[in-house]
Parts: structure tokens; sequence; C-alpha cells
């Protein structure tokens, strides 16, 4: 008899932003009317940059050909891609990293999903609150935890809330963790830690043999010289951290899917017979396992980002993105909300007027004046009573949107 893995039964309904698609097609076939603006789920509108089509249709036409047709390629991604990016990202900027240390991925969500595969099960695990959905219901599926408690915690995952009190960068845990789910800039308050920040953090992964998971997708959106982009940038991180990184939203490549993970050659975990073995090994054999590598053209038009001509285009609509949220966030204060966000960030984190619940505030803007943002609480416990707006939105629908808060006085 086929059984069930039952640790998803204890998922609390469904996935954030499929209940929020679910909420906003159901109202749109009750209102065919009415235009709704969409700001909720972080999905780019631009198209992808000149530099980037031109390489992606050379690496089609590549396919077309005998002696340019590429079949299997490596797993760990192909060196032109990794070499760029190894250069680009992190040597230039004083970064020792190597591209083999990289790994291509089709995504920063798989990546994030998948890498507490290769750990042990009786690691504990810290996420921050609120948190990016994927590294609690990951750790979830995987039966690493109880079920969930009535606070809306799941029991065995030690949550670190971040707040308007510690300025949403969560406490050094009390007590010894085994992996961290670090995010900065940070999804969904889109804040961010300094150097100093981190560095405790580091202390505090190498003094336990901690694992830091850093997810990095928004370093691209930094606009201030002190933030840090990377966490390779503090002292000691390549012995105790992971970094995660994505063209998804520095380069537009949400529909078109590549990304990549890295893995310093330093960094290493203990087995059970007290033996330190590579975590960079472990992760290139389940990569190599169970993927079979981003398609060609992908990464040709990946690596286009990193010309002369790809940079200035990128830089140009994320420029643009940040626009958006400057205008979003400055639009907002004027309207009397607390807003965090939107400076380094492509997020927008506003809290709600009159300890207006977060999913409230979705139907009032929904149904009022059909806007739709993302609930706070949808990230967790301590996103109660906070909305995200995404930036990821043509300049006429943010002002549009804008413009409707601000005539529904809420």
């Amino acid at each position: 008899m086929a059984r069930l893995n039952e640790h998803y039964e204890k998922l609390q309904a469904g996935y954030l932003f499929p209940e929020i698609g679910r909420r906003v097609n159901a109202y749109a076939q009750e209102n065919p009317d009415k235009k709704i603006i969409r700001m909720g789920i972080g999905d780019v509108t631009l198209p992808l940059c000149p530099a980037v089509i031109e390489a992606f249709h050379a690496g089609v036409e590549e396919m077309a050909h005998d002696h340019s047709f590429k079949g299997y390629g490596p797993e760990q991604g192909y060196a032109f891609l990794r070499e760029a990016i190894a250069k680009h990202e992190f040597q230039d900027k004083g970064v020792a990293i190597t591209a083999d240390d990289i790994f291509i991925s089709d995504g920063s969500k798989c990546d994030t999903g998948n890498i507490l595969e290769i750990f042990g099960m009786n690691n504990s695990i810290a996420v921050q609150d609120p948190v990016y959905p994927v590294y609690v219901d990951t750790t979830v599926m995987a039966g690493r935890t109880g079920s969930m408690q009535k606070n809306g915690y799941y029991e065995g995952i030690h949550y670190m809330p971040c707040t308007e009190e510690n300025r949403f960068i969560p406490e050094i845990p009390q007590k010894p963790v085994d992996i961290i789910f670090l995010c900065y800039p940070n999804n969904p308050t889109g804040t961010t830690a300094t150097k100093q920040e981190l560095k405790q953090w580091v202390d505090y992964a190498q003094a336990n043999n901690a694992i830091i998971l850093f997810d990095a997708a928004y370093e691209a959106f930094i606009q201030e010289k002190d933030v840090p982009h990377s966490i390779f940038e503090i002292e000691g991180a390549d012995s105790c951290a992971i970094e995660f990184r994505s063209f998804s939203k520095k380069a537009g490549f949400t529909g078109t899917r590549c990304a990549y993970i890295v893995i310093p050659e330093k960094l290493t975990a203990q087995n059970s017979k007290g033996e330190q073995v590579s975590v960079k090994k472990l992760w290139s054999r389940r990569h190599s396992t169970k993927f079979n590598g981003a398609s060609y053209p992908v990464q040709k038009a990946a690596a286009a980002i990193y010309t002369p001509e790809g940079k200035k285009q990128t830089e140009e609509i994320i420029a643009y993105y940040m626009e958006n949220a400057k205008i979003m966030k400055q639009s907002l204060e004027q309207q009397g909300f607390s807003v965090y966000g939107g400076v380094n960030a492509p997020y927008v984190w506003l809290k709600t007027k009159n300890n207006m619940k977060s999913w409230d505030f979705f139907d009032t803007l929904l149904e009022k004046i059909q806007v739709v943002g993302t609930p706070g609480s949808g990230f967790g416990p301590s996103g109660e009573g906070y909305f995200r707006f995404s930036s990821f939105a043509s300049r006429e629908n943010v002002i549009e949107a804008m413009d409707r808060i601000k005539n529904a006085s809420l």
C-alpha cells in the first residue's frame, strides 16, 4: 500500500502566493469591469534587456547547427558563466570566491528548499520571523518539525522575531543552533544588515560550529555604499556560510529561470564519526544526481549581464524598480503609514493603521480600491499587522495605486 509523507499534512492552508492568486482571481471573475493593480508577488514586469535577448537568441541559434549544438551540459554550470559570476560578483569586489565554488541552478527557491537535504535530521534550524515561506515549509515537509503550535510557530524550529523594536535584525540566539537562515536585503521587510551586525552572526556560527544559509537574492538593489552585498564580505564567513543568489530579480529572469549557490572550499560539517566533511563535495553529489543543469541558451543569456552593455542595461532596469519603491515609500509615509524598506530593496513594508490585521487590510485594498499586496502575517506571526508592496510594476500602475490609496483615506 502506498503511503503519504504525512509531514505535508502539517502545512497550514496553501502556499502564500497561490492563496493570494486564488482570492484575486475570484474577485476578478466576480468583478470583470474592475482594473486590478497587482503589487503583491515579487514578479518582474519589464522585459529582458537587449543584451540578454541578443545572447539568448544566439544561444538558441547555436542549438540549430551540428557544429555548435549542445546536449547535456556540466551539472555545475558552464564555466563561462561561473567564471563571469566569480569575477564580477566577488573577485572584483575583493571577495575570494572562485568559479569552482559556484553551482548554477534554475532558481534560488529550489536551492533554499533543497539545501537541507545534505544536512542531518538532528540539526536545529533557526529562521527569521517574518520569513520567506519556503525556508519554513520545506523544513516541515522534510519532517524536521512537529506540528504548528497555537502561536503560529512549528515545534522544533527556532524562530527569531524581527520587529520595529530590533529594527528587523534578529537577536543572536541564547542557545546554540546548528543551521541559520538569514536573508538580506530582507524579504519581506526590505531592510538590510550592516557589516558589524553580520559579523556577530559569523562569530556566533564559528563559535557554535553552525552554518549560515544566506539568501542574497536582492543584493543588486542595494543603493547605499556601506551595506554588504555578500556574507562573504565578512571575515571568516567562508568557513561557516552558504550564499544563494538569483538572476530572477537582478536581470528579470523570473520566467527564464537561472540562479546559483555559492559554497566555499573551507566550509565543512561534521559527520556521525566526528569527521569534518566538505559541504561543497556533498552538494556537488546531490546537485549532479538530481539536476541536469540549466539550459545552455539560458546560461548564455545570464552571462550577458556581465558585458558592458548588459551591465548598463541591467542597472537601468534596477533603477526603474527602485524609483518605484521610492515613490511608494514617500507616498505611504505622507499618508501616515510607518514604512520600512524601499531604499536597498524592491519591497516596501508598512505597518497597518489601527492594528488592522494583515489579511483584513488585503481584503480592504482588493475590494475597495482593487490594489493587491501581500499580507505580512503570511510570512510569519511577527508579520501580523504589516503589509508588503512590491515595486515590480509599471510606473503608471505604481502612481495610480498610490493615488487610489490616498483617495481612499485608508
